[in-house]
Parts: structure tokens; C-alpha cells; sequence
């Protein structure tokens, strides 16, 4: 098997792939009444991808500070960060920690870890598409990823809601994750 090959499995060339913050958005998206979408995001969050000879070797590591969630409305966000919810004050960290790594094809993967909110772990599959890599402004390797999933919140304990004359609840317990990840190799 040639360099070009295990690196285009490998979802990036070797090293230490450290989250650029400032680049990245863990989103996510929940049902509101059963009719509208209310999204949101993790303004502070961590990570690492590790990348070795080939793909098996590969492990991601990755955090959120359950106090940064923000959807636009502060009511809503304090509700997020209380005990109905993240109750961040218990539990200030979401994790992600991988288990596998396998190639779907040339650009999709599909990642299978340990997912912790709310003090819970439960296996979570993500699908995760390779954006590319590029050398940055100031010579930097970058890569970027964009990852996609969904969870009930009630396998985390989160399990706060109301229901609606109609019998749709107040908020869905499916919560589709959307991340956009750039991440830059360290030297």
C-alpha cells in the first residue's frame, strides 16, 4: 500500500491534530413543540485527533464546557445550563472519546465512541466527512471535518419536558449534532 493510500484512509496525515477553537462549532438542533427548530452551540470546546500509521490506530478526544451552550435566547440558555437540563454545575464537561474509526469511503468515516452528558456514557455513532487539508496562513497543517449524529437526550437523564394539548412534547428528545471541525497539526 503506498504513502498516498494509507494517508487517504487515515482522515488526515499523521500527528497530533489539536482543535482550533476559534474555527469550530459544536452544534446542535432539537425540536421545539414539534414544529420549529431551535438550535444551538458550545462556545468553549477542546479537542484531539491522533492519527498514526493507519486508521485503527486513529483515537479522537473531545470537549465541551456545558456552561458555554448558547441558542440566542438567555432564558433559554440558563434553562440549558440547570439541572432540567446539562445541569452544569454537576456535570461542567460533555466528552467524547472514540472506540473506532472506519472508512465508509474516500471523504466519509464513520466514528464510534463514548459520549458522556449530564454524567451518563452511552455509545454514539457519528459520520464524519473530511473536508480537506490545507496549509494555512501561517504555514500551519489544517484539516477540517464535518461531523454529523443524533442522540436522545433521555438516555443522558435529560429528561425534562412538558406535553402539548396536540401530544407533541415542548422539546424533542432527538438532538441532531452538526460539528465543524478545524483542527491544525502540531509541530
Amino acid at each position: 500500500m503506498s504513502n498516498a493510500t494509507i494517508e487517504k484512509h487515515t482522515l488526515a496525515p499523521a500527528g497530533t491534530w489539536k482543535v482550533d477553537a476559534a474555527h469550530t462549532r459544536f452544534g446542535f438542533s432539537v425540536k421545539h413543540m414539534g414544529v420549529a427548530t431551535v438550535r444551538g452551540y458550545f462556545e468553549e470546546v477542546d479537542g484531539t485527533l491522533t492519527i498514526g500509521d493507519d486508521l485503527a490506530s486513529a483515537k479522537i478526544v473531545g470537549t465541551a464546557k456545558a456552561a458555554s451552550v448558547q441558542t440566542g435566547v438567555t432564558q433559554r440558555d440558563d434553562h440549558l445550563r440547570s439541572a432540567d437540563f446539562f445541569d452544569a454545575e454537576n456535570y461542567p464537561e460533555l466528552g467524547f472519546e472514540s472506540t473506532s474509526i472506519e472508512a465508509i469511503d474516500d471523504e466519509t468515516y464513520r466514528i464510534v465512541g463514548e459520549l458522556t452528558i449530564h454524567g451518563v456514557t452511552r455509545e454514539i455513532e457519528l459520520e464524519a466527512e473530511v473536508g480537506g487539508v490545507e496549509v494555512g496562513m501561517n504555514g500551519e497543517d489544517r484539516v477540517g471535518l464535518e461531523v454529523t449524529g443524533k442522540l436522545s437526550r433521555s438516555e443522558f437523564e435529560m429528561k425534562f419536558n412538558a406535553a402539548l394539548g396536540s401530544g407533541n412534547a415542548v422539546v424533542s428528545d432527538k438532538v441532531k449534532l452538526a460539528l465543524d471541525i478545524s483542527a491544525v497539526r502540531e509541530a
